[in-house]
């Protein structure tokens, strides 16, 4: 593949740490972010490995000055942009360039399928590779941690279309990657629409109006079993909803056997050990009295208005029991209205 122009869409802590890593590896690398005065045109990305250093090409609000060129652009973006950016950058695209989602279970095909013109092949991530935090907004970021293996689709191209971008993608993020059969397999995810949905609903389910925490609970370090159970019961209620779907079951793999666990307890303790999540708080807010919920976060506008949305829907679809998706989801939206 001859690819060299690379645009990053959104200046997130993805963005941020996919724009350093592959400009380190001398893509050209532009920025379309909605404040462009911020960034600086050299990147510094901390890794466990040291530094690496990006510079780059173009960092604008314009769509219309970087898009065109564009062999690769990927969304960072959370789930409720994807598609007022899909939008803006569809009149720009070149023919047979490559529009992706860094993490596709947040609509990203569900959006692009409906509204890209289809001489545009469509990709898309089923998990982040990198856990990432912004250290110093348009100057710096550090990676804390990457998956041991990637899972691509890649829809409207040829096999051997896919074939190379699947070796592209692994060339390019230095990691094994798998080419899934469809967008359904990256799109339908028991990470963060899971994951993070349990351990909010068991966190905050209880709070009233004058409910507070004394800190900002730790997100993963202080993960109860309560929440494990919970998402192995919701994990088990998606995998239900996967055999009525055209899907290899065999996309996803069991938050269990994912985290290396065998029940509540042991998913608990592992949880709260990984060293790439240390230090992650909660979506909160503080006052005079303490800290409480913050159900206008990311966490919650994301992981249940566009994520746990789509897996919901799909059970209804197919009239598959869900009791604990149903519970979660109807908190979770009923916060967030």
């Amino acid at each position: 593949m001859n690819i060299r122009n690379i645009v990053i869409v959104g200046g997130g802590s993805l963005g941020h740490v996919i724009t350093g890593w592959l400009s380190a590896q001398g893509y050209n690398v532009s920025v379309l972010s909605r404040r462009p005065a911020k960034w600086s045109k050299c990147l510094v990305i901390n890794t466990p490995n040291g530094k690496l250093t990006g510079e780059i090409k173009h960092i604008t609000d314009r769509p219309s000055d970087i898009i065109p060129d564009a062999d690769i652009i990927l969304l960072t973006v959370p789930g409720y942009a994807n598609l007022s950016e899909l939008q803006a950058i569809a009149p720009y695209l070149k023919e047979r360039s490559y529009l992706g989602a860094v993490f596709s279970s947040s609509g990203f095909f569900f959006e692009a399928l409906k509204i890209i013109p289809d001489n545009i092949r469509l990709w898309g991530f089923q998990r982040v590779p990198f856990i990432s935090r912004v250290k110093e907004y348009g100057h710096e970021a550090n990676l804390l941690s990457s998956k041991a293996e990637l899972n691509i689709a890649v829809e409207r191209a040829s096999e051997k279309e896919k074939e190379e971008f699947r070796q592209w993608t692994e060339t390019a993020f230095k990691t094994p990657t798998v080419l899934r059969n469809n967008y359904l397999e990256v799109s339908i995810s028991n990470s963060n629409p899971i994951l993070h949905t349990a351990r909010l609903f068991t966190m905050f389910k209880d709070w009233t109006d004058d409910t507070r925490s004394d800190h900002n609970i730790l997100f993963y370090e202080e993960w109860t079993e309560e929440a494990a159970e919970l998402m192995i019961q919701m994990d088990a209620e998606l995998f239900d909803i996967l055999k009525h779907l055209p899907v290899d079951i065999k996309c996803l793999v069991p938050l269990l056997e994912y985290y290396e666990s065998h029940d509540a307890a042991s998913l608990k303790e592992k949880l709260s050990s990984i060293e790439g999540f240390k230090g992650i708080t909660s979506p909160m807010k503080e006052d005079d009295r303490g800290w409480y919920p913050d159900f206008g976060s990311r966490y919650f506008t994301e992981d249940f208005g566009y994520s746990l949305k789509y897996i919901w829907e799909l059970g209804k679809k197919y009239n598959v029991s869900t009791p604990k998706i149903d519970q979660v989801y109807t908190w979770g939206k009923a916060k967030i209205q």
